[in-house]
């Protein structure tokens, strides 16, 4: 793990040891004025390299100690702003990118930032070609020609040129993805091991020059970030350090929050918002995500893979009942992929809870009695209360449901493997642009086992060519009125016949205490700005 002058190992521990102490009661006591203390479950987070990581969770953690080219705009997200870029222009045929980043950047180790850092980073994702790589590898970018296609031209100057003319926003918007974060090149070379580029080490080290800086990780337990000294895109982070204690369940996060034992609260459930509400000391703030929350059906099981059966599946969910009770304050009930606040995201909701006609659709797939299957469930709400939910709707129309429980990796591995039978998971846009979920629940260019892209499609066997060639026109079309209504088609038949059933999209909830400024939650988790709190 990292060392630093500014605060030991030792007072590290201490804090930890101190916050753990909190979190079981043993002694209720105000948090450091210099530290944020919050409860959130993270139970998802594998990696904290970027080229690898590609959860939620992390998600947030890496967009509060790396920059990028390119941010988001959280005021106004169909914009980006500069964050290491300076100027940016795109050549007349649309596919070459040149970029000026701004000058006397430092990583958090004090070496200088350049253009060499931005263009090995770049390239480094795509030759490791981990799960986010496609982000950067659908422009083209393969291993084989990358190294010709990122490339520095100056100091403080490189190019980018992708190898169709796609839909400019779609190129920037994914230069903000987590994926095209920048390393400290000189850093991580020096930690690389058998030619892996630093590989092993950078799953659990940083190697950054965002406002903050990793200090420790450790799974299912605790994250902690301390102030970077040598940024200089902005204001340096108010607090000295944000500490992140894993706590999963709802009620221990809202009694934490009340004691005053931490600051912020981030998995709170309907009852807990609700309860908060007559506190003096604790307020709340939400914001629309650009996550939905979805059940889907792997087609590789036989019955499931049934047209009829998929539609009857989508008729057995109590949306009004999940709407009115689970995702209360948390969520809107949606039924689209992309959610609302992208290009061409659709609102329709055709979809009600119908016992009677599910059970002639059973009927008609050849299963008048219903059948058995499993669900993994990661032990969380609301998808607990989802699965659980949905297992006695179905039971209705003759479906017996197994839940099979686990934490958020346990779930994540075997859906990645794709063999579950149901799977209930949550999709945050990795970019602000449509096609980020289009391309992976609307698009599957190869349905094989040995795929080397795996979208959510994949994961669950659903083989859709024509529907792929969609998605890729979307890309390449460079008018934004054509492009939503494109995207407007592409919903309407993925309701209608795809493995999944979209069951809401997001609202962010995060009570906190009274003595803190500076909150605010942007439409990703990547947007969710710690180094702007500060404390009085």
């Amino acid at each position: 793990m990292l060392t630093s002058p500014k605060i030991s190992r030792r007072t590290v521990h201490g804090l930890l040891a101190c916050s753990l102490a909190l979190a079981y009661g043993l002694a209720p006591a105000a948090t450091p004025k210099d530290t944020l203390v919050q409860a959130f479950a993270f139970d998802d987070i594998i990696s904290m390299d970027p080229a690898e990581s590609f959860e939620l969770s992390a998600g947030e953690i890496l967009g509060n100690t790396y920059d990028r080219l390119l941010r988001l705009d959280v005021n106004d997200p169909s914009k980006v702003i500069g964050d290491l870029a300076r100027s940016w222009a795109v050549s007349a045929d649309g596919k070459t990118f040149t970029f000026e980043l701004k000058p006397g950047v430092k990583f958090a180790s004090g070496n200088a930032l350049t253009a060499e850092d931005v263009v090995w980073s770049l390239q480094r994702a795509v030759l490791l070609d981990k799960t986010p790589a496609f982000i950067l590898t659908q422009f083209g970018l393969k291993k084989d020609v990358v190294k010709d296609r990122i490339k520095q031209t100056g100091p403080l100057t490189l190019t980018i040129e992708t190898d169709k003319p796609y839909a400019t926003t779609l190129v920037l918007n994914c230069l903000t993805a987590d994926v095209a974060s920048v390393l400290d090149k000189k850093l991580v070379l020096s930690k690389e091991a058998n030619g892996d580029m630093g590989y092993a080490w950078l799953k659990t080290n940083y190697a950054g020059s965002g406002p903050y800086k990793l200090r420790e990780w450790r799974a299912n337990e605790i994250v902690a970030l301390e102030r970077n000294d040598n940024y200089s895109l902005g204001a340096k982070a108010p607090l000295a350090r944000v500490i992140y204690r894993h706590v999963k369940e709802a009620a221990t996060q809202r009694l934490l929050l009340e004691k005053g034992d931490i600051d912020i609260a981030r998995n709170l459930a309907p009852q807990d918002i609700t309860a908060l509400a007559a506190s003096k000391d604790i307020k709340t703030t939400a914001a629309p995500k650009g996550t939905v929350v979805y059940m889907s059906f792997n087609m590789k099981n036989s019955a499931l893979a049934k047209p009829e059966v998929r539609e009857a599946m989508k008729l057995l969910v109590d949306y009004d009942g999940i709407g009115e009770t689970l995702v209360k304050h948390i969520g809107q009930i949606h039924q689209n992929f992309l959610p609302v606040g992208l290009l061409g995201a659709s609102t329709d909701k055709p979809f009600k809870f119908d016992v009677a006609k599910a059970k002639a659709l059973l009927a008609k797939a050849g299963y008048p009695d219903g059948f058995k299957v499993t669900i993994d469930m990661r032990t969380v709400q609301p998808v607990q209360g989802i699965a659980e939910s949905f297992q006695q709707t179905a039971k209705r129309a003759g479906i017996d449901i197994e839940i099979i429980p686990g934490d958020g990796k346990q779930t994540l591995t075997k859906y990645r493997a794709r063999s579950h039978d149901i799977y209930i998971g949550q999709w945050g846009a990795d970019y602000w642009d449509p096609h980020t979920n289009a391309d992976t629940f609307a698009r599957n260019a190869d349905n094989s086992d040995g795929a080397a892209a795996k979208p959510l499609s994949w994961r669950n066997a659903w083989d859709i060519p024509e529907l792929t060639k969609k998605s890729d026109a979307a890309a390449l079309e460079r008018d934004g009125a054509k492009r939503a209504k494109m995207y407007q088609d592409i919903q309407a038949e993925f309701r209608k016949t795809s493995p999944f059933v979209i069951l809401f999209q997001q609202t962010e909830v995060a009570a906190y205490r009274s003595n803190l400024s500076g909150l605010k939650l942007g439409p990703t988790f990547s947007t969710n700005y710690m180094f702007k709190v500060s404390k009085r």
